[in-house]
């Protein structure tokens, strides 16, 4: 397993347990504050590869 999918499995083991026992406290916890921030880059890289790919691509057509 690489190091990448041991820290997602450890995330992911995480964010269920804390999530058993926020229903309890009705609190979130400082994993799930980490992971959703962590989701939410990822998006903004993914988009900005993806914008970077189209720009790219729309400037090389001659017209």
């Amino acid at each position: 397993m690489s190091d990448i999918e041991q820290i997602w499995t450890y995330y992911a083991t995480r964010f269920l347990a804390s999530r058993d026992t926020d229903r309890d406290r009705g609190e979130i916890s400082a994993t799930t504050v980490a992971l959703a921030a962590l989701l939410v880059l990822a998006a903004i890289a993914v988009g900005g590869i993806i914008r970077a790919k189209v720009t790219a691509k729309a400037n090389s057509i001659e017209l």
